[in-house]
Formats: C-alpha cells, structure tokens, sequence
C-alpha cells in the first residue's frame, strides 16, 4: 500500500496583498511635451537638460538686460516644456529680479510673508535660530486663492556651505501615472484651497484671523488643464488642499493622501543645488516643489517674486 500526499503546484504562490492605492515599482510614463508637440532646437541661448521630464539650465543669457521679444518667446517655450529653468551666477538687484518675472505678468503680493525691498518681493531669511517654516513640505505656491501664481522668480541671495537644495515634481507627469480608476473619480471633481493649515504650524491665531475674509476657502479643479499647453495636470497639494467636494471626510482624505503622494516619485522630480545669485524660473500651475531643510545651522536666504495667474479650470 502507498501513500500520496496532496502536494501543491511548483507554480502556486501563497496568499498575498499589498495593501491598497500604494505607489508600486514599474514603467512609468514619462511624456515631457504634451501629445503632438514636436522637439526643436533652441536657436538664442543652451538649454541643458537636468531631468528627464522636468528641468532645464539656461546659459548663454544675462537676466538683468531687457530681453528682445524673439528671446522671450523662446524662452517661454522652454519655461512650458521644462516647467522649471535655472540660470547661474545672475546675482539680480531686487529690482531686476522683478523686471525679469514682470515679461510673464503683473506681480502679486503676499502680505502672509516677510517682504524684501519692494512690497511684491518675499524674504526668506533662514538664519541661525529662525523658525524653519514653508520648507520640507511638497506644495504648489498660493492655491488658497481664486486666481494662483502663475510662477515664480527665485533667487538665492546666501547659500549655506552644504545642503538647502530645492525639488520641484511635473504634475502631468504624476496625472499621466495615475491608474485609469483614479483618473475616472477625479476628472471633473473639485476640491477646497484654504492658506489656514499651511499657516496655523506657524503662526498663532491672533496674527492669522486678520486674513480670513481676505482669504476665504476657494474651489479649484483636483485636474487642472494648463491654459497654454492644454496639459492635464493633478491640482492637489499636502500644504492647502483640505478635501474633495462630495466625499464624506474619510474617503476625501483617503483619496487626497493618494495624490498627494504623486508628488514624491523621483521620476517626476528634479534638484537643484544652489550657488549664491542663482536664478531659478518655474511654472507654478504645473509644478510643486520642495525646498530641502537640511541645512542648520547654516544660514540660507532667499528672494522670490511671484507672478499672477488666472482661475484653474479643468
């Protein structure tokens, strides 16, 4: 007499899950123009790619000339094709940083932050014992109004001797990655902007209750088509974006912690480290970034212009 023993296939896996709307290893789509657009070579100044889908130097352009009109029409493209460029050792006067990012549009205040020498220039002095706010954080600038920044102008006025990079991430690329089910739930949602959480870690309430009625909740598209390039791109980020309109709370913060992690995969991502009068130009409707606090106690400072945008739309 024999005996058998049920012996299971060499081909059958164990019970196994990862759990759900992680972000998991593979091919990733990583389109840097959008369908149809072609490359073409930049005839006025080097571009000098540094990401694959995002980031790009400039050489060969002193930002503190006017620029002619065939100049600003090419870099404009290559501001919407690479989302961010940079531009080394310009060292700008205040007033020229703000002649440069005025060829985009008209400047915004920001009465949130500490101004420089102009009321439309905002100061980030991180030196020794400042308190380290607006940093290590992925957002995209100013979503708590009707109207965001178009971009923005920065500057790094002192640079500390190691650390104090800046990342920035392609939210089309981070849309175009999203499984077709998600795309399906937020194309056509909308969700509320508030500048509150991004300013109450900081502030006390006394020093922010002046700015409710100025800056009320607004609504803005979770996928924002860009005006110029006609992009999808995710319209969501950790700092201001409080929840989706529709949802109860915990399938609204469930679903916002999965597009917030879009931001955080380094195929979608560049970075930048810095040099003293370094420029860097990015379009803050495609883009989120996140400025490195890995630096104390060196001092790090920092001047930024922003321009302003229109209404998002989807």
């Amino acid at each position: 007499m024999s005996l058998t023993h049920d012996v299971a296939p060499a081909s059958a896996l164990r019970d196994h899950r990862i759990p759900a709307d992680g972000m998991y290893e593979g091919t990733r789509i990583l389109n840097r123009l959008p369908d149809g657009v072609r490359e073409r070579p930049y005839e006025r100044f080097e571009l000098v790619p540094q990401g694959r889908v995002i980031g790009a130097e400039i050489r060969g352009l002193d930002l503190s000339r006017p620029l002619s009109i065939e100049v600003r029409e090419e870099l404009n493209r290559a501001f919407l094709e690479w989302k961010v460029l940079f531009f080394r050792g310009q060292h700008l006067t205040s007033d020229a940083q703000r002649q440069f990012a005025r060829n985009w549009g008209e400047l915004e205040t920001n009465p949130l932050l500490a101004a420089g020498d102009a009321d439309d220039v905002v100061r980030f002095d991180k030196s020794a014992g400042a308190v380290p706010t607006y940093e290590n954080v992925w957002h995209t600038d100013v979503t708590f109004r009707e109207r965001p920044a178009l971009g923005a102008v920065l500057q790094l006025r002192e640079v500390p001797p190691v650390g104090g990079d800046t990342m920035w991430a392609d939210m089309a690329a981070a849309y175009d990655n999203l499984p077709a089910r998600v795309r399906e739930r937020i194309d056509g949602a909308s969700a509320v902007h508030d500048f509150l959480p991004g300013f109450a870690r900081f502030y006390p309430p006394e020093q922010l209750a002046p700015f409710q009625e100025q800056f009320p909740p607004v609504q803005h598209p979770v996928v924002r088509r860009h005006p110029e390039t006609g992009r999808r791109m995710l319209f969501v980020n950790t700092s201001f974006t409080t929840r989706i309109i529709g949802l109860e709370r915990p399938e609204s913060d469930q679903l916002l912690r999965l597009l917030f992690q879009q931001a955080h995969v380094p195929e979608f991502q560049v970075r930048f480290r810095w040099q003293a009068g370094d420029v860097a130009f990015w379009d803050n409707r495609a883009t989120q970034h996140y400025a490195v606090n890995d630096y104390a106690p060196y001092p790090r400072v920092a001047e930024r212009v922003a321009i302003a945008g229109d209404r998002p739309f989807g």
